[in-house]
């Protein structure tokens, strides 16, 4: 590990793996039907994708842009759940006529079945407006109470949504989509989802093929819910209004895949004293372990060049190499001043961070694999030229 070039991100194969397969040996243990869709917007590095592919998983996704990129890894149509505002026309009723599971997002797509084919019936699902300060108030983060998708029962516009989509004699709705982020991630929030979403159904008298419950379950972590937990749960609270022989479950985790298997690794690039505090720079930056910018600590550990042991000092602070004054990460205390060439590891970085990098001074870094005991680049780091290159020049 000394020997990478910094900064870059570390696969473990094995943890992706272990991962991979734990949601999936859950789910057929939980349920006679069930998928496996994998979150593509919580890391879309396309190692990840084939192991998901490889295990008969689907691809989640929710733009144009997911979907084609989807096609390209290998995903067949109908082994795609195309979610999101964010799609186009083409591909939305592409999507469709070759079989993948489409949920309704926005009223455009409605009317965008008119376009299908007259003489052949076509599936579509419908995502429901989920909104936990009336179904869960604990499990509603304080600035995100309501949930600004799908369509709202208590508004009535998902009786409209479904009353025009009833009105296409060759349109079925055979699909419920119900994914909420809950602040808890607890179990009872997903029970409380179930129940709700069993009760819309009896009540509106829909005929599903599937439910889909959506993703944000902690991955393999200790002292948090299992995924055997969830996915029990989950089947006892939907039992009681679906016929669970007929019904198939469909979850889309991301964070539970990716989370843990990613580490990040920047190594020191000048060491400063200001007032009576040391400033340590990294070549990494925040935007790469903390996109939303919102953690207050993380899990690191130090690598260091070499074995002189130095001063403690009192306080260190870690910051990103970028130009901007709140690149900061963490406090050290009362430890041994950093120097030069040591290496911090951050630890299960792996969701969303490689997605929501923006191209800020510094391009997209390496990303390295661990399998076997040995490391391997599976993504060389962005250069200028790559930059460059993407666009057209000759216009220039």
């Amino acid at each position: 590990m000394k020997n990478l070039t910094t900064p870059a991100y570390i696969l473990d194969n094995e943890i992706l793996e272990k991962s991979i397969n734990s949601i999936k040996d859950s789910l057929l243990f939980n349920f006679k039907k069930s998928i496996l869709s994998y979150s593509l917007k919580t890391n879309s590095l396309p190692y990840i994708l084939n192991k998901v592919m490889a295990v008969n998983g689907y691809a989640e996704v929710v733009s144009k842009d997911e979907y084609e990129l989807a096609r390209l890894i290998g995903f067949n149509i109908d082994k795609i759940v195309y979610n999101g505002p964010l799609k186009s026309k083409e591909t939305f009723l592409e999507a469709i006529i070759n079989g993948a599971i489409v949920n309704i997002e926005t009223k455009a797509e409605i009317e965008w079945l008119e376009e299908l084919p007259k003489e052949k019936i076509f599936n579509i699902g419908i995502r429901i407006n989920v909104d936990l300060a009336i179904i869960s108030p604990d499990d509603s983060k304080l600035d995100e109470d309501y949930s600004r998708f799908g369509f709202s029962v208590e508004s009535g516009e998902f009786k409209e949504a479904i009353d025009k989509i009833n009105m296409y004699e060759n349109i079925k709705l055979n699909g419920l989509h119900a994914h909420r982020t809950t602040l808890t991630r607890s179990i009872s929030a997903y029970d409380k989802i179930c129940e709700y979403i069993g009760r819309i159904a009896k009540d509106y008298c829909l005929d599903l093929d599937y439910v889909d419950i959506g993703g944000g379950y902690y991955g393999i972590m200790d002292n948090k819910p299992t995924f055997n937990q969830y996915f029990s749960s989950i089947a006892k609270k939907l039992e009681i209004y679906f016929d669970l022989s007929k019904t198939t479950v469909i979850v889309e985790p991301g964070n539970a895949i990716v989370a843990s298997c990613l580490d990040f690794i920047s190594e020191v690039i000048d060491v400063k004293k200001i007032r009576n505090f040391h400033i340590v720079t990294i070549d990494g930056s925040r935007n790469d372990i903390d996109p939303f910018y919102k953690k207050n600590n993380y899990s690191y550990s130090l690598l260091l060049s070499h074995n002189t042991i130095k001063s403690c000092v009192n306080t260190q602070i870690v910051a990103g190499g970028t130009c901007l004054e709140y690149d900061k990460l963490f406090k050290i205390d009362n430890q041994q001043l950093l120097s030069v060439g040591d290496k911090i590891i951050f630890r299960s970085v792996g969701a969303y961070t490689m997605t929501l990098s923006p191209l800020f001074i510094r391009f997209f870094p390496n990303v390295y694999l661990f399998k076997n005991g040995k490391y391997s680049l599976i993504r060389k780091n962005w250069l200028a030229k790559d930059f460059f290159n993407i666009y057209d020049t000759k216009n220039l």
